[in-house]
């Protein structure tokens, strides 16, 4: 896997979905990290938990990203051995097999770092400002990056850009009470 399968795949479309997957995936998981910190009142603590549930979670979704893909992929080669009648293991040094090993590879990365960069946005006011105003700030962060990709996804979709903006902004609406609620009972 080099820097240029990754750039292809971006271009051409392959991976977009992995890069819109984890920005979501880490901008709202994190946040909810964020909020459940916050009752510490420490901006460290609130940062180390932030970060570190990102970068978990990145690293998690590299993994559980490869781990889906390969698995459909060997699924589709075994279904395809029986169909051509072929020995078990037949199809692994087909072109079309390697080129999906490396596409696997490639989303999974994508999608593992997309997640680490979408966990770093809620966690950034926590180094500039008292952790009261950050906590807002970084509701308000996370909230403009879903309703832009809440954008993106309405134009690829050819839906209502704002209705999509919007749907994306009662999500992170829903999560930052919810995590409120957790903080407040506990």
């Amino acid at each position: 896997m080099d820097l240029k399968e990754i750039e292809r795949s971006i271009k051409d479309g392959s991976a977009i979905r992995y890069v819109v997957r984890g920005l979501i995936d880490g901008s709202l998981s994190t946040l909810g990290v964020v909020i459940g910190a916050s009752g510490s009142a420490d901006p460290s603590i609130i940062v180390s938990a932030g970060l570190g549930g990102g970068l978990a979670n990145g690293l998690s979704n590299i993994l559980g990203a490869f781990t889906a893909e390969k698995a459909s992929l060997e699924r589709d080669r075994i279904n395809m051995e029986k169909k051509l009648l072929k020995k078990a293991g037949y199809l692994k040094n087909s072109i079309l097999y390697k080129k999906g090993i490396k596409e696997t590879m490639v989303c999974g990365f994508i999608d593992g770092v997309s997640t680490t960069l979408g966990s770093a946005l809620p966690v950034l006011p926590f180094f500039f400002f008292k952790v009261d105003i950050a906590l807002y700030l970084a509701i308000g962060i996370t909230i403009l990056i879903l309703f832009i990709l809440g954008i993106f996804i309405g134009k690829i979709s050819k839906e209502n850009i704002y209705l999509s903006g919007l749907k994306m902004v009662v999500g992170a609406l829903i999560v930052s009470a919810l995590c409120f609620m957790i903080e407040k009972i506990i």
